[in-house]
């Protein structure tokens, strides 16, 4: 890399960048943002306690359920200390190795959100195509190991990101577009090749979230296809229904990542107000409308909640 031409990543620092246009506006603008984290973390934690505190949600459903709350979680806890940080006290700062783990740990999340979809997407499938094996089909061991093959997946996937931009030389004036680090961002500040990076990373997006979302189709394409074999229309409609809360998720998470994805080809010249406000949508909104659809549309989670407060109530 070479110290002539490079500053000492130790001291380097990254600067991020706020609301565009909105600057003055921070400090009301902090309100709703920190009312979304509130509502997401504390919604997806009380959606794990409840799984994990009753025997009833021991079902792959519920399970899968449970591991889509940690992965909002995780996303959610990610961004909150630069996004707060800058509406609060206007802190953009940030070292270099602080804002790769922050890219690292988001996009991880991400990834595991995406495979946490996906199984879930199956789990709905063999659910209504065999319902007399489901549980068989589908044990404790089998869904504790899709979910450690879904971490161990993101992380092996993410971590050459940062390892590479580790390595290259940073000469000029650090400034991101977001609130946070994102990767798209940070291959924009190297002030050498690239061009690894760049292919890498939409090596992984591609072995990712469009595999993902391709075997997402698959999966509704057989269950629509099972669900038409079913002879009354009452039970396609019940079979269809257990779907509604997963479908709604899925265009959640992934309506607004095309629609950034689409902003940056194809609106690159578009207000860095509406970019910023299409990356927030992407981040903040699933994790904020997931435990909310889930907690309206599952009765047995809305039990399992009222029966978390009544314990509390009853040890109080």
């Amino acid at each position: 890399m070479g110290a002539e031409n490079n500053e000492s990543l130790d001291f380097l620092s990254v600067f991020l960048t706020g609301i565009p246009g909105l600057e003055v506006q921070h400090g009301w603008l902090s309100i709703p943002f920190f009312t979304m984290y509130i509502v997401a973390i504390v919604g997806n934690s009380l959606i794990m306690a409840a799984v994990q505190a009753d025997p009833a949600l021991h079902e792959p459903m519920y399970l899968f359920l449970s591991m889509l709350a940690v992965t909002e979680v995780g996303v959610s806890v990610s961004t909150l200390p630069t996004v707060m940080g800058i509406l609060w006290f206007d802190a953009r700062q940030i070292d270099f190795d602080g804002c790769l783990a922050q890219m690292f740990f988001i996009h991880t999340f991400s990834c595991m959100e995406s495979g946490v979809l996906l199984a879930m997407s199956y789990d709905r499938y063999v659910a209504i195509y065999n319902p007399l094996r489901y549980m068989a089909i589908l044990p404790l061991p089998r869904i504790m190991c899709m979910g450690l093959g879904i971490t161990l997946k993101s992380v092996i996937l993410m971590a050459p990101l940062a390892i590479l931009l580790r390595q290259l030389p940073y000469c000029h004036t650090n400034v991101l577009s977001h609130s946070y680090c994102l990767h798209s961002d940070l291959i924009q500040l190297p002030c050498a090749d690239t061009k690894l990076n760049s292919v890498l990373g939409l090596a992984i997006v591609l072995a990712t979230f469009g595999l993902d979302s391709l075997l997402i189709v698959v999966s509704y394409i057989l269950i629509l296809y099972t669900v038409l074999g079913i002879a009354s229309g009452e039970g396609r409609w019940k079979a269809l229904n257990t779907c509604v809360s997963h479908i709604c998720a899925v265009l959640i998470y992934y309506v607004p990542m095309i629609g950034v994805s689409v902003m940056h080809r194809a609106a690159k010249h578009a207000s860095p107000l509406v970019h910023t406000l299409m990356s927030s949508i992407y981040l903040f909104v699933p994790p904020v409308l997931n435990p909310v659809i889930y907690s309206v549309k599952t009765k047995p989670i809305r039990q399992g909640i009222a029966t978390l407060f009544s314990c509390k109530r009853e040890l109080l």
